[in-house]
């Protein structure tokens, strides 16, 4: 692959396919990168491209089949985006925290590979946007989708998904003052909220 410092090469990196829906480009985007200047690519596009076909295939992908249009906000980050977003108090975690979620080219510190986005379902938050919602879709992905993390926001029901080789099965939300919905060691925490998602299912059957 050519250097992704240049056009050219970015624009081949854009194109790589990481499923039947999503490409490379479809994360690229930084506000961040966008105002100050910075250009938003990895150093290892190899690893980059490794978690990012994992997060599409085995999580975005069954999302976009069951409830319609994925909607990217925010994904990928280079070490020196995150670094500054972090310093500039923009909602980014310290580096070293965000590797193999919103830097996907970085293992985390045990190892592990991962990729974070931060996506909105519209016709989801169209169909149930009242309060507490959201927690019909948290608890669908986690009876159905081997994800890692979730962390709702109130906006549009926006929410950071994160896949992980090595998945924590944790859900956070800035939504309610109680911030954990589930984790490891919760009596919650195991499959089976089908009373909780019910609803969904039928609205969005296909």
């Amino acid at each position: 692959m050519r250097s992704l410092k240049s056009v050219d090469g970015l624009e081949e990196f854009g194109r790589v396919r990481l499923s039947k829906s999503f490409f490379m480009r479809d994360f690229l985007f930084s506000d961040i990168a966008a105002v100050h200047g910075l250009l938003n690519v990895p150093n290892d596009p190899a690893l980059a491209i490794a978690a990012g076909t994992k997060l599409c295939e085995e999580l975005l992908e069954p999302l976009q089949d069951r409830f319609g249009r994925i909607a990217v906000r925010s994904a990928y980050r280079s070490e020196e985006v995150n670094a500054l977003g972090n310093s500039l108090g923009q909602n980014c975690a310290r580096n070293e925290a965000n590797f193999a979620k919103h830097i996907w080219d970085r293992r985390d510190a045990n190892g592990h590979m991962g990729a974070t986005a931060c996506i909105v379902i519209p016709a989801f938050y169209d169909a149930f946007s009242n309060d507490g919602d959201w927690k019909k879709l948290a608890w669908w992905i986690h009876d159905h989708l081997p994800y890692s993390e979730m962390f709702f926001f109130k906006k549009y029901w926006a929410f950071n998904l994160t896949w992980s080789e090595c998945p924590k099965r944790t859900i956070h939300t800035w939504t309610e003052p109680q911030r954990v919905l589930t984790k490891p060691g919760m009596a919650n925490n195991s499959f089976g909220h089908e009373a909780d998602w019910a609803g969904i299912e039928r609205l969005f059957r296909k």
